[in-house]
């Protein structure tokens, strides 16, 4: 058994949002889609995406930084969304620890919606299903493909290679060694939900907040029940107090650079 996840190194994302675009364009086209867009060049937009990516804007002027955030479903071990589906929708894969949507059986309550404290649940408005990411499944174990890019479609087209794709029980891969050897995180551990997919920390926040290797910064911890924005701020907050001159007083600024947000 295998736990195959995403891996996102945040000092090299630079929020270009070829994640996203390669995303949709895969996934509308594959086995999960297709993916609704009403109204996409109209002012009152929204779509589904399995993907978003979300910037930070940290600090206070002159010492500000900016982090960008992509966010879509962590595959968690104990996944929430599970138990709660009413008709066996949504369900997590024993080979490889994948969640999935089966949309024949899925009657459109958002219960998974709801129990999901991430907010990576994407409600697809004219089919009536939810809808989320699949790690590209249909695509990472197609023989067709050259083994080489036998990989999610946002880890293909990213051009910093700030996404890593592998096992994360397996201690030898690829993911692994990068999450030991650069401290990385999964969103939110107090929860219980034991995420699959986790963050490699910024430069800074490396320097600047030990605690930010670590699972759980205080912050965050105080926290309880708060969206994974809220704990993420919490976290890069610590980073960028430190990096304030004395006297000064940050401001955390969240600016949603995705499409419309879902339903």
């Amino acid at each position: 058994m295998s736990q195959l996840a995403l891996v996102i190194d945040l000092d090299v994302c630079v929020g270009c949002h070829a994640c996203v675009t390669s995303c949709k364009q895969w996934n509308t086209s594959g086995a999960a889609g297709p993916l609704s867009d009403v109204d996409p060049f109209g002012p009152d937009t929204s779509g589904v995406f399995f993907n978003r990516v979300q910037t930070f804007e940290v600090g206070a002027f002159p010492a500000t930084e900016v982090l960008h955030f992509p966010k879509s479903c962590l595959h968690c071990k104990d996944a929430p969304c599970v138990p709660v589906c009413p008709t066996g929708a949504s369900y997590k894969r024993a080979e490889d620890g994948i969640v999935l949507v089966d949309a024949d059986k899925c009657i459109g309550c958002k219960y998974c919606s709801w129990a999901c404290p991430y907010g990576a649940r994407e409600f697809d408005e004219p089919r009536g299903v939810m809808t989320k990411c699949t790690l590209c499944v249909d695509r990472v174990y197609d023989t067709s493909i050259p083994e080489s890019r036998r990989k999610p479609a946002c880890v293909n087209a990213c051009p910093t290679s700030a996404r890593l794709f592998g096992d994360v029980d397996d201690p030898e891969s690829e993911v692994s060694r990068a999450i030991a050897e650069r401290g990385g995180f999964a969103p939110m551990p107090e929860l219980g939900t034991r995420p699959a997919n986790h963050y490699l920390p910024r430069r800074t926040m490396r320097e600047a907040t030990p605690q930010a290797q670590t699972a759980v910064p205080e912050p965050a911890r105080a926290q309880r029940g708060a969206g994974v924005l809220d704990w993420l701020g919490a976290l890069i907050g610590l980073a960028g107090d430190a990096a304030q001159p004395a006297g000064s007083a940050p401001t955390h600024a969240i600016r949603d650079a995705a499409p419309a947000a879902r339903r």
